[in-house]
């Protein structure tokens, strides 16, 4: 099943595709409550795909909770140690953005990193590996865009990691059709048309299910809390010479069994809240 969020009556609704057409379940907040439920209730009537205005799917308490240095060769290539502990820093909301939308260039050092998304479905606290797996309602394409000038500035890399519409969260696809990504799923991301990574996750240091199980100990997880789960190597700033992000510039990120999201580098003058 694959879910997307739309404008409907003023807020973000979350919507079933099927076909060239999607149905409106609920208020994004109210879907989240039980969103395994929700998914499957009979919503509203059907609208065309090409008439509604998409929305990141996510909810405006939910926490986004990501994960830095997960793939041993991006550790490597940022000279790094393999990390003993999931290195986390936050996002908020407010910097999601939905496949398509335009991404303001607010820094000359603006970087891709493609990641799988995980959307949390049920309320966990204290849970093992496994339970953390199987408490996952789905999975997004999620493109991390990194303002490093910003993130550069000191050891928090929170300000980098929140330049105003950045977080790419693309369509969800419920965990049933995607299996245990420790199978390995292709991820991806091309710049104009170029490969610029290509990995898959079986060289996540931390699988899902560990980093669930990490991230529970000390904070309960709710249903819509989203986890971007770590990039791949081959980011902008780790190459020779590096490179960068500019406006005109057309970035993908693809996940096996997931999806895309396909966004545009605009200039910086064209940024909106």
């Amino acid at each position: 099943m694959k879910l997307i969020g739309i404008l409907k009556d003023g807020q973000t609704w979350i919507a079933r595709v099927e076909g060239d057409a999607c149905v409106p379940l609920a208020p994004a907040e109210a879907f989240f409550r039980d969103p395994e439920a929700n998914a499957r209730a009979s919503g509203d009537s059907a609208l065309p795909l090409a008439s509604v205005e998409q929305r990141p799917p996510a909810w405006s308490g939910a926490r986004v909770i990501c994960i830095g240095l997960n793939y041993r060769a991006h550790a490597a290539e940022g000279g790094h140690a393999l990390p003993e502990y999931p290195t986390t820093f936050g996002r908020w909301t407010r910097s999601l953005v939905e496949d398509g939308a335009d991404i303001p260039a607010l820094d000359v050092k603006l970087d891709w990193e493609a990641e799988l998304g995980v959307v949390i479905g049920r309320e966990m606290a204290g849970v093992d590996d496994a339970a953390g797996l199987a408490g996952v309602f789905g999975y997004a394409p999620f493109n991390d865009v990194s303002a490093r000038t910003y993130q550069r500035h000191t050891p928090q890399w929170t300000t980098g990691k929140n330049m105003d519409r950045s977080g790419v969260l693309g369509a969800i696809v419920t965990a049933d059709e995607v299996g245990d990504p420790a199978d390995g799923l292709s991820v991806e991301c091309r710049l104009n048309g170029e490969t610029m990574q290509s990995s898959n996750t079986a060289d996540l240091i931390f699988p899902i299910g560990r980093v669930i199980s990490y991230l529970s100990e000390i904070m309960t997880l709710f249903p819509g809390d989203i986890i971007a789960s770590g990039t791949p190597s081959g980011v902008g700033h780790a190459r020779t010479p590096p490179l960068f992000m500019k406006p005109g510039d057309v970035v993908e990120v693809e996940i096996g069994k997931v999806g895309k999201v396909t966004n545009r580098i605009v200039a910086a003058d064209q940024r909106r809240p």
